[in-house]
């Protein structure tokens, strides 16, 4: 146990000073911290503040209205009251209650929100709305206070924790951290994924609850010091002490920005502009063998999956590898009546595929052919398919792309839209395509990782069919031929901030715009750009009207996801620079694979991509 709080501070602090945190900083400084400034002190005695005190003679306190009519008595001196709630010489519990709401929020949501919503009914992105909607009502309350008090009347008794009388600058504290602990989206890295998937599943232990809790305190640590230092600022700036009531509505402005701004998606645009400088950090704690000990990374074991372990890779035998998962997390089905989920139980006594893909996967979109035949030869038989639809890409997270990519792809079987990585995560899955066979019983007997293999996977689909029903009656095997490539190809070629790995040129591939230069050779598999380029953990954006990419590959074809608009001249070039080939490219719509190149066979050499502003490369693939 000691061992998870460990990994979940450091997980959490890393967190808690990565680019993913900015947005969260400006609400945090004024409305945190800021505002929890001890009010200025009167600059004279006034008589008209309704609960003054009196000292009388021999020090006996009287209490009283003072007014300006009436002085105070000879033998008497009178003291202004402090403002109801303000200690003279204590400070507020602001930055704290701002802090601790955000914590148990963030903890609580992150657990149980998933489970909870997919258990109502609710769409999965309900509670960021209402994260967004309380922080708005946060926003017009620190500007109205009177609307504030009613607001926060349900947590007041929360919010007040700590001392006799909540103080005026602690009104909506509280609150405020439950609605940012809603919203506090931290960047992904290997507590996350464990804490998320765990949610997600249902799978919650101790550890788990620990686990959360420290990576909360963690990621919470730094915006405390943050919050403590705009108080600390507000105290000793005279400019601050004076205008209290205009930096509270400061705060509520900033507050209320940043609500429009998530809402807006822009946060996302600031991180991506942003240099990822606790990447290699991370990076570190990815790796370490303790932390993927502790953590089951590489496939997070539980008693739902740990017999999956018995399944070879594409064996010519069947295997008992346990009961099939159940499908997780789910956040929206598609080609099934009415948009209803579908149940693995509710299958039994039919043979079920399960085929984890995405659209713009070029993989997937030479092994789809072969499943939506099965689908379309075995349907009347007794199998089902489900494809479980896991995104790579952002894009990929839109219903209206995945829609559009099915019905390009011809795929009409039920689709589960898995963007939380929660089924693919209870499956211990870690490749795009990857089939799960479940026969009649719900038992998986067959797995298959990649493409290829086609032939066997039938069989066993064939044999299962069977099993379950001694007479029925199948149709000829399918013939649909196997593009599966069969020479040594260039690896896939990402992008993306997180997961480039054969760039070779100059300067160091790194986040935001800046001007690159292409190698005198390019080196066997590897690329490199030319011109200005705005990479961030997605792809490359092309900036300039010169940029150009100039990628070495072996392969028979080559492919591209492209997003944006505009064009693509895609141009083989011999060792002495003669253009051997050209080939141009329009890109427009939702981002998906295009053709850069198609060759006759399997050859080795240079393509140049001229890319026109605006257009983003995402990945190629080979084949």
């Amino acid at each position: 146990m000691e061992t998870l709080v460990l990994i979940g501070l450091l997980g959490g602090l890393i967190t808690g000073i990565s680019p993913c945190i900015l947005p969260m900083l400006p609400v945090i400084f004024f409305a945190g911290g800021v505002q929890g400034a001890r009010p200025a002190a009167p600059s004279a005695l006034r008589f008209d503040v309704p609960t003054a005190v009196r000292t009388g003679v021999g020090g006996r306190v009287e209490s009283g209205v003072v007014t300006a009519s009436r002085p105070p008595a000879p033998g008497t001196t009178e003291t202004a009251a402090v403002p109801t709630g303000a200690r003279p010489g204590g400070r507020s519990w602001r930055p704290y209650l701002v802090i601790a709401g955000l914590v148990l929020s963030f903890s609580t949501m992150t657990l149980l929100g998933s489970l909870v919503l997919g258990a109502l009914g609710l769409p999965q992105d309900l509670l960021r709305w209402v994260g967004i909607g309380l922080l708005a009502a946060l926003g017009v309350g620190m500007i109205v206070p009177r609307f504030e008090e009613v607001l926060e009347r349900p947590f007041l008794r929360l919010a007040s924790l700590g001392a006799r009388k909540t103080p005026s600058q602690d009104r909506g504290a509280f609150l405020l951290g439950l609605g940012l602990g809603v919203l506090y989206v931290p960047c992904a890295g290997p507590v996350l994924a464990a804490i998320t998937v765990a949610g997600a599943t249902g799978d919650i232990g101790p550890g788990t609850v620990v686990l959360t809790l420290s990576f909360a305190v963690g990621a919470a640590i730094p915006l405390l010091v943050f919050a403590l230092a705009g108080r600390r600022v507000a105290e000793r700036v005279s400019g601050f002490r004076r205008h209290q009531r205009g930096i509270r509505v400061t705060g509520g402005v900033v507050v209320l920005l940043l609500a429009g701004a998530l809402a807006l998606n822009l946060p996302q645009q600031l991180q991506r502009a942003l240099p990822d400088y606790t990447g290699a950090l991370q990076q570190q704690v990815d790796e370490n063998a303790s932390v993927q000990d502790a953590l089951d990374l590489g496939g997070i074991v539980t008693d739902a999956n740990r017999e999956l372990s018995n399944c070879a890779n594409g064996s010519a035998e069947l295997a008992d590898c346990g009961t099939a998962p159940p499908l997780t997390g789910i956040t929206r089905w598609l080609n099934t009546p009415g948009g209803a989920p579908v149940d693995l139980a509710d299958l039994r006594g039919k043979v079920v595929l399960i085929d984890f893909w995405t659209y713009s996967c070029i993989n997937c979109q030479r092994a789809i052919p072969h499943v939506t035949a099965w689908y379309d030869a075995y349907r009347d038989a007794g199998l089902e398919v489900i494809g479980v639809h896991t995104p790579e890409f952002a894009f990929e997270r839109e219903t209206r792309n995945v829609v559009a990519g099915a019905r390009e792809l011809g795929v009409d079987y039920p689709i589960a839209q898995d963007n939380s990585y929660s089924t693919w995560t209870t499956y211990r899955n870690r490749y795009w395509p990857a089939e799960y066979l479940v026969d009649a019983d719900g038992t998986v007997r067959y797995i298959k990782h990649g493409e290829g293999d086609y032939d066997v996977t039938e069989q066993h689909v064939r044999d299962l069919l069977r099993a379950a029903d001694p007479t029925v009656e199948l149709p000829p095997a399918t013939d649909v031929a196997d593009t599966t490539p069969g020479e040594a190809t260039t690896p896939e070629t990402y992008l993306a901030l997180n997961k480039v790995f054969n760039y070779a040129g100059e300067p160091d591939y790194g986040s935001g715009e800046q001007t690159y230069d292409h190698p005198d050779e390019q080196p066997q598999d590897t690329f490199s750009l030319g011109g200005r380029w705005a990479a961030d953990f997605q792809g490359a954006t092309a900036v300039s009207d010169d940029a150009t990419l100039r990628l070495a590959y072996r392969s028979t074809d080559v492919y591209a996801v492209l997003g944006g608009k505009g064009t693509v001249t895609a141009r083989v070039r011999s060792d002495d620079g003669t253009v051997l080939g050209e080939r141009t490219v329009d890109v427009g719509g939702n981002p998906t694979l295009y053709d850069v190149l198609r060759g006759d066979g399997p050859t080795a050499g240079t393509v140049e991509l001229e890319v026109s502003p605006g257009v983003t490369v995402y990945t190629f693939t080979f084949g």
